[in-house]
């Protein structure tokens, strides 16, 4: 595996990433005042590093991430890839550390769920315009 990373490639979520990244997040941890974090995962087939930012919210010491992909009918790549390689790392401001990542069940989902459409109410959204159950998903630091 290499210790390159490969950054989301859309152009604005990719000049987030830039931004963050070379400010050791200083600059673009709130992105239009959502609190967002850096999950990069290891592609299950590609075998390659790859990042992408996402909103987050907390759990007690859990971080915990929507697998919304916009109200998409499939779910996010990187979804895919933590459920088949569940160690990720993260980066949170200027702190990078290594979790473990897991799909809430649906008892936690309930509350969890509610608490990530307070951070961003656009999930509601997403959920109206998919038939797909929108993961929940807990990073829990290794």
């Amino acid at each position: 595996m290499s210790d390159k990373i490969i950054d989301f490639p859309t152009d604005w979520v990719s000049a987030h990433l830039r931004t963050y990244v070379e400010s050791n997040g200083a600059e673009g941890h709130l992105y239009y005042g959502r609190p967002t974090l850096l999950l990069t995962t290891v592609g299950r087939r590609s075998g390659l590093k790859r990042r992408t930012p996402l909103i987050y919210g907390r759990d007690g010491d859990a971080y915990v991430v929507v697998a919304s992909n916009g109200g998409a009918d499939e779910h996010p790549l990187w979804y895919h890839n933590v459920v088949a390689l569940p160690q990720v790392e993260v980066q949170v401001r200027a702190e990078v550390f290594t979790a473990v990542a897991r799909t809430a069940t649906a008892r936690e989902k309930a509350a969890l769920w509610e608490q990530m459409v307070g951070i961003h109410g656009e999930y509601a959204d997403y959920r109206r315009k998919t038939a797909r159950d929108i993961p929940v998903v807990i990073l829990t630091r290794a």
